[in-house]
């Protein structure tokens, strides 16, 4: 959010908080599906369950150290721009997030089809860092190192920010967010693979696309399901160009 100057008015600051805590309990709906973010004003908000995907570097200070600085922006910015590109690509994403060098998004997933899409998504997400490896390594760049995680968990969607001023955002608040960054934080890290899913995301999966995954593992210490996933038709391109 991009910051414009306006003075502070303590007057105006006790008003806008009474107007925000004296709202109705009853604006705060439960929904099947994430609504339009136009629908939300700051005094409403909505229950949804949904799902996320988390991408977040490993090391990423050292990795900064190696390089000039415009070799880092390069780098960051062909890493930022392609995970928002394949997030994108899914119909079911909602928002997306970009927070120093982790890119995430929420999803409706209502469905045990939609889950699956997202699964998928990650598998390209995946793909898409060694893609980018690939090319990293012919420049004589360091490669990126990556954690994934997926989760499905409720959440509250409210708009959040200074009314009357521009500055807002929606927000997300319960589980699913830090669930699913506390998930990430361990992936691809000490005994875990690159990308983990949590166990109710898995469980709404549809059986179908359970039987295709049965090479996951389950991960004990952290209670989640773990895996290398790949998209096939990307990976055939990094193996013949590695």
């Amino acid at each position: 959010m991009q910051a414009n100057y306006k003075s502070y008015d303590f007057e105006k600051s006790r008003e806008r908080m009474d107007e925000i805590l004296d709202s109705s309990d009853n604006n705060y709906e439960d929904k099947e599906e994430i609504p339009s973010r136009d629908n939300l004003t700051f005094t409403n908000g909505y229950y949804i369950c949904c799902s996320a995907i988390f991408i977040d570097m490993r090391g990423s200070k050292d990795f900064a150290q190696k390089h000039t600085r415009p070799v880092t922006a390069k780098i960051y910015r062909s890493y930022i721009s392609e995970l928002i590109a394949v997030l994108n690509s899914n119909t079911r994403l909602r928002e997306i997030y970009i927070e120093g060098d982790c890119v995430w998004g929420v999803f409706n997933s209502p469905k045990k089809g939609d889950i699956d899409t997202i699964f998928s998504t990650s598998a390209q997400a995946a793909s898409v860092i060694d893609t980018l490896n690939v090319k990293l390594r012919k420049k004589k760049y360091s490669e990126i190192k990556v954690g994934i995680a997926c989760h499905d968990a409720d959440v509250l969607m409210i708009k959040a920010g200074y009314s009357g001023s521009g500055i807002n955002e929606v927000t997300w608040i319960g589980k699913l967010v830090g669930e699913t960054a506390d998930l990430c934080s361990k992936a691809n890290r000490w005994n875990s693979k690159r990308t983990l899913y949590s166990k109710k995301f898995y469980d709404n999966l549809t059986d179908d696309k359970k039987k295709s995954i049965d090479w996951l593992n389950w991960n004990s210490t952290y209670e989640c399901y773990e895996g290398e996933t790949i998209n096939r038709t990307m990976n055939e391109w990094v193996q013949g160009n590695g």
